[in-house]
């Protein structure tokens, strides 16, 4: 007689089972509206103390005025109009005068207060040595320079 293998006995499936339900919360209620009080009936107006006119307000001085005043021999040429961070350059506007390549500014604003020796100059992307009235340029600066900062052209270096 052969002897016969057992054959393996497959593992029988699960039944499917029934997906979680997560239980549900109960509704929120709703608040009720309040009602608007009654109007109050209209009284009768009391006489006021008579008090003496005020004095019109003194303007405040512009902001400019706040901040530090150039030194004798500065003269204004332009102001920021955007700092860029990244690259540590301010676009500059020029209002007067001319600014070359080795000139020494003054930049002063609210919070700004520098001095350097001009670097770096570039308009729309071109390197320049000198800048004239009513352009607008790009200027390297070793400090941080805010918009509506002024720019004084020294007329000696200081060390």
């Amino acid at each position: 007689m052969a002897t016969r293998k057992k054959t393996k006995s497959k593992r029988q499936k699960t039944p499917a089972r029934k997906p979680i339900t997560r239980k549900k919360t109960p509704p929120v209620k709703k608040k009720v509206a309040k009602k608007k009080p009654a109007p109050r009936p209209a009284q009768t107006l009391k006489a006021q103390p008579v008090r003496a006119p005020s004095r019109p307000a003194i303007p405040a001085a512009p902001a400019a005025a706040a901040a530090p005043a150039p030194l004798a021999g500065e003269e204004r040429v332009g102001t920021v109009t955007h700092y860029f961070g990244h690259l540590s350059v301010a676009a500059v506007r020029l209002e007067s005068g001319s600014l070359r390549v080795g000139d020494m500014i003054h930049v002063v604003g609210r919070t700004s207060d520098f001095r350097q020796r001009v670097e770096s100059m570039q308009v729309e992307h071109e390197p320049v040595s000198e800048v004239r009235t009513g352009q607008e340029f790009g200027l390297k600066v070793t400090d941080h320079a805010r918009e509506n900062d002024i720019v004084y052209k020294a007329a000696a270096p200081q060390p």
